[in-house]
């Protein structure tokens, strides 16, 4: 005899499952029509659809606390490399970044320091293709922007192929990674493991790194790391993998107060030995070594004259001449970045859950006020979104397609930034008045 409340809950869960299915179906068409899309229809249309895709993924991750872990899974995880597959022979359709990839692991494996030439040097004329070469961006005057850990893997993967696919393949491997510890985490936290959705189906997550490769698929992976070690209690050595995130992606440094323990300098001592040794290998040019990141990016991109964040654009938008205002707002961001940082450093008892929380609001707050001009920057706070965060995170990375400015805006780039943010924004504020009306301890508005 079967008991009732038992053949409701199957019936519910068959129900979720076929749900389930259809949205994953539904995304995988999407992801095999997205070359046709943009050839025929063009960014205007695919870039929203892109962001629209994301809702999908929502409603996915809604249905998926219903199903059946093991048969979940098995679908959620299907279904998700199917996605990439699909992507990795395709031409980059969102970003060449890849191109410099590759370029720098052949000058690696020439002999040569990456940080000493531009690829457009004469020194470089032997390593010349038409497959690759042609398709770096600012070739002609950028230092690679890349730090030692990326370097090191450029070396090891063109070492096995100097091609797209290899490189992208090579990135989708490190979301294996990145989702081995997202389960893991997520059973910890006692969540339920289907909400690997989240990540796995996430139009940032499939794009960004099937099909650009962005080299964000090994910095989250090591930043996953990280924080899958610090929830076991071991700060130092997930200090160790964070510093090696760093060296992919030097915004990954914001993460570190997370594992800080009050007085206890093992943990940052171990980080800045990381950074040594990784460097040491490229010292040979001197302070070139810090390539591009330091000398160039900052004011190509607009962060010197506040031109590139957003909230400095906007009050000069409506509020001109404004005097010193790039560094009244270094000083309020950096004012608030150091009390989050001893607020998260010395919280009185920590928990797994409190320990994800923690690197997911640092993370938050640094991309806020560092204000990137690149959706993939936001790739890093996807897989906090299987782990407990809400509303203003789901805002965030998925507004943030707007940033490729796919149409033409009376207001340019700035309309198109605060497309991309406003909504992060709104979503804070709301979860700041629910909160003060409905505190919950450990938890953030940036996480909810």
């Amino acid at each position: 005899m079967t008991i009732p409340g038992t053949q409701g809950r199957i019936r519910g869960e068959r129900t979720a499952l076929a749900g389930l299915g259809a949205i994953g179906v539904a995304m995988l068409l999407f992801v095999a029509a997205g070359p046709w899309i943009v050839r025929t229809g063009g960014y205007a249309v695919f870039i929203p659809a892109l962001a629209a895709s994301g809702l999908l993924t929502l409603l996915a991750a809604k249905l998926a606390a219903a199903v059946p872990a093991r048969t979940g899974l098995f679908l959620i995880l299907g279904l998700a490399l199917a996605m990439r597959l699909l992507l990795v022979g395709q031409e980059p359709l969102l970003s060449t970044d890849i191109y410099r990839y590759i370029w720098d692991g052949r000058v690696q494996a020439a002999g040569i320091n990456p940080y000493a030439y531009v690829p457009a040097a004469p020194a470089l004329q032997a390593l010349r293709d038409t497959a690759i070469f042609p398709h770096i961006n600012r070739a002609d005057y950028a230092i690679t922007a890349y730090p030692p850990v990326a370097q090191m893997f450029f070396l090891g993967v063109t070492r096995l192929s100097e091609s797209l696919t290899a490189m992208r393949l090579a990135m989708v491997a490190c979301e294996l990674v990145t989702v081995a510890v997202v389960i893991d985490l997520a059973r910890t936290l006692e969540r339920p493991v289907t909400a690997v959705v989240a990540y796995a189906w996430h139009p940032l997550a499939i794009w960004e790194i099937a099909n650009s490769g962005h080299v964000e698929g090994l910095m989250v992976a090591l930043l996953m790391l990280g924080v899958w070690l610090a929830v076991r209690k071991r700060a130092v050595a997930g200090a160790v993998l964070v510093a090696l995130a760093t060296l992919v992606k030097p915004y990954a440094v914001v993460a570190l107060p997370a594992f800080w323990r009050p007085w206890d300098w093992r943990a940052p001592l171990a980080a800045v030995a990381t950074v040594v040794l990784c460097y040491l290998p490229y010292a040979g040019v001197g302070r070139g070594v810090f390539g591009f990141m330091t000398f160039g990016y900052p004011s190509e991109e607009g962060l010197l004259d506040g031109s590139g964040i957003w909230p400095v654009a906007l009050v000069q938008r409506f509020a001109r001449d404004v005097p010193g205002l790039v560094a009244i707002y270094v000083l309020i961001a950096a004012c608030v970045m150091a009390f989050l940082a001893l607020r998260v450093s010395f919280r009185a008892e920590r928990t797994p859950q409190s320990t994800v929380n923690d690197v997911a609001l640092m993370l938050t707050a640094g991309l806020f006020f560092l204000s990137p001009n690149y959706a993939w920057y936001v790739l890093a706070l996807v897989p906090f979104l299987a782990l407990g965060a809400g509303a203003s995170i789901w805002a965030l990375t998925l507004a943030t397609f707007f940033l490729y400015r796919p149409m033409v805006l009376p207001e340019n780039d700035l309309a198109w930034k605060t497309l991309a943010v406003l909504p992060f924004v709104i979503t804070v504020v709301v979860s700041l008045a629910m909160r003060r009306r409905a505190p919950h301890e450990g938890e953030s508005a940036w996480t909810t």
